[in-house]
């Protein structure tokens, strides 16, 4: 359980929250594990099959604004309760309006990319000093990666309209795949990679890293609609119909970072091998059915892992990025903060 940005997280399984007094408790186990004034919340995030809310404290959230959302341990979101009266509408209104003003837009999608080529120059530095000793010429090609992306990020600050910074970002993507087989060290063969296949993926790490972009975009699409954002109206992602542009727009600056990471991870730990996949009659290659368990095990183990968030200066969860950066989103949607500060590794 944890106090981000004035929403309580709870991960507990069979806990029980009830109202006591002005505040929230957190029963577990017949034990009161937190009590925090219900005045100092803005949302309440249960991730669990099992636990429960008393009628008494909805009814106290929807009266005092506090929004409840609830999701499944794995991150999907299943329902949310706001009361009689939900400032989501003028949230929303406000997400419409900057959707549809170019500059506003344009300022949004430029921190979430520049944040994104940061995060990617930050991985293929660390795989070039991780690995440089043992593969010199790997680590050489890395670190030509890595002084090119330099100069893409800064790119990203000057352009002047959102089809230029979508150029800047697809020749930076381009760049990173180039150099992607440079960061595998097992199974250099069978993983080899000959740029990016989509729709569909056409060799193991494509499959690989399509279900981990899955997955992420699973988590970033039930973050926006916890705190109220559409995940349909994006500023980066043109929206299309059954498309969830926010959530692409969101998981462009976790992707290196949660995603890429975990496959190559997986591959180099050889957690994951060929044995793992199967071809379709389309060409398609797609995990089998037992390996996305190991997937999933791995992702949610992943979600675990702890950092420091550098605009919170708080330690959190991997796992509770997708819900911390929506609320940032929100926040300086709302006009909280002076602009939408995307999520940088160090």
């Amino acid at each position: 359980m944890k106090q981000h940005l004035n929403t309580l997280f709870v991960s507990l399984e069979d806990a029980y929250l009830r109202k006591d007094g002005a505040a929230v408790a957190i029963k577990h186990d017949g034990e009161t594990k937190l009590r925090v004034p219900l005045h100092n919340l803005e949302g309440i995030v249960v991730f669990s099959w099992n636990s429960t809310v008393s009628a008494s404290l909805m009814r106290a959230c929807g009266e005092a604004g506090v929004t409840l959302s609830f999701h499944s341990p794995h991150g999907k979101f299943m329902s949310s309760s706001y009361g009689g009266i939900s400032g989501n509408i003028l949230l929303r209104r406000e997400q419409y309006r900057q959707a549809d003003n170019p500059a506003a837009s344009l300022a949004i999608a430029q921190n979430m990319i520049s944040a994104k080529l940061h995060n990617t120059r930050t991985i293929l530095q660390r795989s070039a000093r991780d690995n440089g000793s043992k593969y010199p010429e790997k680590a050489h090609q890395l670190q030509q990666a890595v002084d090119a992306l330099k100069n893409r990020v800064s790119a990203t600050r000057h352009v002047t309209n959102l089809e230029s910074l979508r150029g800047v970002e697809g020749d930076a993507a381009a760049s990173y795949f180039a150099v992607f087989n440079q960061m595998i060290t097992g199974n250099e063969t069978t993983f080899h990679i000959k740029g990016r296949s989509k729709r569909p993926p056409l060799d193991y790490t494509n499959a690989l890293l399509s279900f981990a972009y899955a997955l992420l975009g699973h988590d970033c699409r039930s973050a926006c609609e916890s705190c109220g954002l559409d995940p349909q109206s994006g500023f980066l992602h043109l929206p299309r119909p059954g498309r969830a542009s926010l959530s692409l727009d969101l998981m462009e600056e976790f992707r290196p970072i949660l995603a890429d990471r975990l496959v190559l991870s997986l591959i180099n730990r050889k957690q994951i091998t060929e044995a793992d996949f199967k071809r379709q009659e389309s060409g398609a290659i797609r995990l089998r059915d037992d390996s996305r368990k190991i997937v999933l095990q791995a992702w949610q183990e992943r979600k675990q892992d702890t950092i420091l968030h550098p605009f919170l200066d708080e330690t959190i969860t991997i796992g509770l990025l997708p819900q911390i950066q929506a609320r940032l989103l929100a926040r300086y949607l709302r006009g909280d903060i002076d602009a939408y500060p995307a999520y940088l590794i160090k």
